[in-house]
């Protein structure tokens, strides 16, 4: 009869360190984030969640100091590449943080879809993703990003290679 073992996860330690790793990498490491000033609020597949204040140098119509277009894009598909990591991190309990950031270097955008629902107003915003599918090479992530009062700003939906 064969003995089914559950998979060895990572020590708490370990996904410390792993969190840290990616927390770094997704607001200083990519230099674009770090000049849109992004900060890691949540790492998790359900729901991650990046933040950042609107400041001078994202503005897209300066008449009246709205965000710019390319500034949610970028947070959209940011995000999303986040969440991945957080999913792929689940999915791989059992590897170390080297690891699974070595497999995050495989990833990449395939498609990205944007729908600007109101005017980039607020003085904060955050961007927040859930991974509707994570196969074995292609991944379906739900994105949004709403300012401080809550109010929706843009929906995306993304397809990213795995591999």
């Amino acid at each position: 009869m064969d003995s089914v073992f559950p998979a060895v996860r990572r020590s708490p330690e370990e996904q410390a360190k792993l969190e840290a790793l990616f927390v770094d990498i997704f607001e200083h490491r990519f230099r674009f984030n770090e000049v849109i000033g992004f900060r890691a609020e949540t790492f998790d597949p359900e729901s991650s969640v990046l933040a950042f204040d609107m400041r001078p140098e994202l503005v897209g119509n300066y008449l009246h100091n709205r965000l710019h277009g390319g500034v949610i894009a970028t947070a959209l598909d940011t995000v999303a590449g986040f969440a991945l990591a957080a999913a792929i991190a689940e999915k791989h309990a059992n590897e170390t943080a080297e690891q699974i950031v070595a497999r995050f270097g495989r990833f990449g955008t395939i498609d990205l879809r944007v729908d600007y629902l109101r005017q980039g107003i607020g003085r904060s915003f955050h961007a927040s993703a859930k991974v509707a599918r994570l196969g074995g090479r292609i991944a379906s992530v739900q994105m949004e990003l709403k300012n401080e009062a809550d109010l929706l700003i843009a929906t995306g939906a993304g397809a990213y290679i795995l591999s």
